[in-house]
């Protein structure tokens, strides 16, 4: 068993006023009036510390949290290597532009990155600041080291917010709901979904290579950019099979496989990489969240001939690969290995799952229950079909956010829960974050 990290806020979960308590209400009517309505909470409390697996919020609630920030805080919250990394580089400079004068610290980062992606070939990296920009780079490189325009992607998908990776995600609102023209030759076939489908990954690989070659031309593609398993659009995992199938396919065809491991990599999966379970080697890889805990930073890493490709100036970004981040992605790269957390997500996994699956079997409304490691949804329904029960997945994420715990809903009809717990919470937290899961689910069913 991988020890915790101890909180000095204490590690349990505390619930001394209602929620949001009323400097959290404060807080929210003053973010009324500056910042844009666009920008939606959750879960509007009020953070000022953070430990572990717990939040604290500003009227001294100690919160569960089941989310991570998205899978950006899988190490855990104020570790102390993180810390000590991030408050050395503070003091010693922030910022030269590494395009203008560069430090190690970048260097060392795609070292690490080199040696942690799928693939024994020489690769490269170039360092950003979010997921959309490792994506939008990836296309970017893809296109010009092929000659190639066309880009397939899947239903469901999520790449981002810029207008190439809007083009790229699948669902409509809130993310491109009027927000268009959106970027051309964008391509999107059938995703494997074994709870919706019902196909083997074999099958579903074949009818989704079909829709590109009568559709879009396999000489025309460029990339084929999928997430091994799905984030945003509601924690898809395909059929085994279906990826290899698809990598194997690229390779005959001279099209770039690109891996969106954003929200599956670093440990989160049991593996370094989710494409890491089948042995699926891509092209590219666009990495960011659970790199850095916590500070922006994002990578596309890729096979060298690729990468270098691009012609000198092509790629960068005032802030890519900011010192203060790469050290932290150094610090958090460490912490994993160190704390062995690729083991500590396959132990939380098995947990989660077998407790949703138990769940599953008394309460009508869970559908499927899917996930690999530490990154597990269930899938909300009307009883006694697939249809989506999106009125119970908000229901639940409301009852758990009363009770101090942090879930998050997804999914393209807005009826996924999927937790997203730190690597580093423990045992006993682990099990009160289910209980109240669990009550949550049975008083919506």
């Amino acid at each position: 068993m991988v020890s915790s990290i101890q909180s000095s806020l204490g590690t349990e979960r505390k619930v001394i006023t209602e929620l949001p308590g009323p400097k959290s209400r404060a807080l929210h009517e003053r973010r009324k009036a500056v910042v844009s309505a666009g920008l939606t909470n959750g879960f509007p409390i009020y953070i000022e510390r953070a430990e572990g697996a717990i939040l604290l919020d500003v009227d001294g609630n100690q919160i569960l949290d089941l989310g991570s920030g998205i899978a950006v805080t899988s190490i855990g919250h104020a570790v102390p290597e993180l810390i000590d990394a991030v408050s050395t580089q503070v003091a010693a400079f922030t910022h030269t532009c590494f395009m203008v004068t560069p430090y190690e610290s970048y260097v060392e980062v795609c070292e690490e990155l080199a040696a942690l992606t799928p693939g024994t070939h020489a690769k490269t990296s170039a360092l950003f600041n979010s997921g959309s920009e490792a994506v939008e780079n990836a296309v970017k490189i893809a296109r010009l080291a092929t000659g190639r325009q066309a880009i397939v992607v899947f239903e469901h998908a999520y790449h981002g917010r810029t207008n190439l990776t809007m083009a790229l995600t699948a669902k409509n609102m809130p993310y491109k709901d009027r927000f268009g023209p959106f970027a051309p030759e964008i391509y999107r076939v059938a995703m494997s979904y074994p709870f919706l489908d019902g196909l083997s990954g074999a099958d579903a690989a074949a009818r989704a290579i079909q829709q590109i070659e009568t559709q879009v031309g396999a000489h025309n593609v460029a990339a084929l950019l999928i997430e091994p398993i799905q984030g945003e659009g509601g924690f898809v995992v395909p059929a085994d099979g279906f990826l290899p199938a698809l990598s194997e396919w690229t390779t005959k065809n001279g099209v770039v496989f690109i891996a969106d491991e954003i929200q599956s990599g670093f440990c989160r999966t049991g593996d370094w990489f989710a494409v890491d379970h089948e042995g699926v080697v891509p092209d590219l890889v666009t990495t960011a969240k659970g790199l850095a805990g916590g500070m922006p930073l994002a990578a596309v890493t890729g096979r060298a001939e690729l990468m270098n490709a691009v012609h000198e100036g092509g790629l960068g970004g005032t802030y890519g690969g900011n010192p203060v981040a790469a050290v932290a992605a150094l610090a958090t790269i460490k912490t994993m290995r160190d704390r062995n957390l690729v083991a500590r997500a396959r132990e939380l996994g098995e947990v989660i799952l077998k407790a949703l699956r138990t769940l599953q079997q008394d309460v009508a409304i869970i559908g499927d229950v899917r996930g690999r490691g530490a990154m597990i949804a269930f899938e909300l329904v009307q009883p006694g079909t697939k249809n989506p029960n999106a009125a119970a997945a908000k229901a639940i994420v409301n009852y758990c956010n009363q009770q101090g715990v942090i879930a998050l809903p997804c999914g393209t009809f807005g009826n996924v829960i999927r937790l997203l717990p730190p690597l580093a919470i423990t045992d006993e937290q682990l099990a009160d974050g289910l209980s109240v899961v669990a009550s949550a689910v049975r008083a919506a069913g």
